[in-house]
């Protein structure tokens, strides 16, 4: 189905197709005829999978007669999320004449005052503290939206914006349109949306227990002393070139950051405290390829929508199953492959469990080979067994850090690796790079020593 059998204009499907997009992604196909409709909409919709382009596209349709107000308003957790809705809403836009502007914290208040005082503006993304800044200071009204966006509303209820939505409502004409585009769907979210919206047309494409299906998921045992010595041999081994490490705080964001650098690796760290150019710098650094790991909080597990994201790495165990979601989301984003591992200290088994009952599943437990644990043989095994059963020491007859299956051999095929292979323990090789040379360190990063018969670097 082509996207102007969905009733969006040629405008605009001209517009989606200059972005490189040819045909509507699932969420979309349902969430747009609804909007253009006229209805409120509740879409529970995994991230990654286009939510973005399916309220956009039919709100740009919308504005494309009419006064220059501000009659669009999407409120966003985080400003990189706005910054992401922006930059693609202006995408969609290019052959039309809607104005699209984006406000957030963090940054100077009087060019966000002068582009609001400047008529023209008509689909507005926003944070919801910096809007209510620049409605106190008389910079923008409200009066005219017909539209209104609630994007990730489950983080922004997270995170504590439910007052601010709340006073913002109250801004906002009662006539008007509302959808709530959101990851997962938590009891709390209902009670701002029994307030929001009236009627609501429903959709829920995926359940949110369920992650992106091009994910492989891992979970490495490890003592949490040892947590940034086996990330290092992971990173080590794997052939990847955009890596995302989550930590809890960011405090230890810094530090992991810090730790890596000193261990030969470009990496850039990205949490509330980095003013705003350094966070536009992080990211734009992972996308043209200057850094190739990103330590960041949960803040930004919404917010980075890079291509290419090869794996994503919890280093520490996120407190909410929606958290690991949202995490892991980063990389096999609109039906790509990646992979998700995290290192679970003893300590964080509960989370873990709370993540596995959330999903409905166990995760694969997965020992790298030769890496020194300093454990005792009957304390590796115990680390490696489940709630319901046991997991798989991978290495032995397994590819490290792909369970249950091998790895991704660079030209398409698959490669094995790790303390043995499937062909009856045979050493094994180095991947190719595609100009057939064999590969090197994967991040260009000073070679370590290789210790012992088996310690050849081989891709994730």
């Amino acid at each position: 189905m082509p996207f102007a059998a969905l009733g969006l204009p040629a405008a605009i499907v001209k517009g989606v197709r200059a972005a490189g997009y040819t045909e509507p992604l699932p969420v979309q196909r349902k969430a747009i005829p609804v909007v253009l409709s006229g209805r409120d909409l509740i879409a529970a919709a995994q991230t990654g999978t286009g939510k973005t382009a399916a309220f956009v596209l039919p709100i740009l349709t919308r504005l494309m007669d009419g006064p220059r107000k501000i009659r669009a308003l999407v409120l966003t957790p985080t400003r990189e999320l706005a910054a992401q809705v922006e930059t693609n809403a202006r995408d969609y836009a290019r052959f039309t004449n809607v104005n699209v502007g984006v406000v957030y914290g963090g940054v100077p208040l009087p060019p966000q005052e002068r582009m609001l005082r400047s008529p023209g503006v008509e689909l507005l993304v926003a944070t919801p503290g910096r809007l209510l800044d620049l409605h106190g200071r008389l910079a923008l009204r409200l009066d005219y939206v017909e539209v209104l966006v609630l994007d990730e509303a489950d983080r922004m209820v997270d995170m504590g914006f439910a007052p601010d939505l709340r006073r913002i409502l109250k801004l906002l004409p009662t006539e008007r349109q509302t959808l709530m585009f959101s990851a997962t769907m938590p009891p709390d979210l209902n009670k701002v949306a029994k307030e929001a919206l009236r009627d609501p047309v429903r959709i829920d494409l995926a359940p949110p227990s369920r992650p992106a299906a091009g994910i492989t998921q891992a979970i490495y045992p490890v003592p949490r002393n040892l947590k940034t010595e086996l990330l290092d041999e992971i990173l080590s081994r794997t052939e990847v070139r955009s890596v995302i490490v989550f930590t809890r705080t960011k405090h230890g964001a810094d530090r992991l950051a810090r730790q890596l650098a000193r261990r030969n690796f470009t990496v850039a760290p990205l949490h509330g405290n980095r003013s705003q150019s350094q966070r536009e710098r992080a990211l734009s650094d992972l996308k043209r390829g200057r850094i190739q790991i990103l330590v960041a909080t949960d803040i930004a597990s919404r917010g980075i929508d890079v291509e290419g994201i090869t794996h994503v790495v919890n280093y520490d165990v996120p407190h909410t199953p929606e958290d690991y979601v949202h995490r892991i989301g980063r990389t096999g984003r609109v039906d790509a492959i990646g992979d998700a591992f995290t290192l679970m200290s003893p300590d964080e088994q509960k989370d873990v469990t709370a993540i596995e009952r959330f999903l409905g599943r166990t995760v694969p437990r997965v020992l790298l080979p030769d890496f020194d644990y300093k454990m005792r043989p009957r304390e590796i095994a115990d680390s490696v067994r489940t709630q319901g059963g046991h997991g798989g020491r991978h290495g032995g007859g397994h590819a490290v850090g792909r369970p249950g299956g091998n790895a991704r051999g660079s030209s398409g095929g698959r490669a094995h690796h790790g303390g043995g292979s499937s062909s009856g323990g045979s050493r094994p090789s180095r991947p190719m790079t595609h100009s057939g040379q064999p590969a090197g360190g994967g991040f260009g990063r000073r070679p370590k020593a290789v210790r012992g018969p088996d310690r050849r670097r081989g891709r994730l």
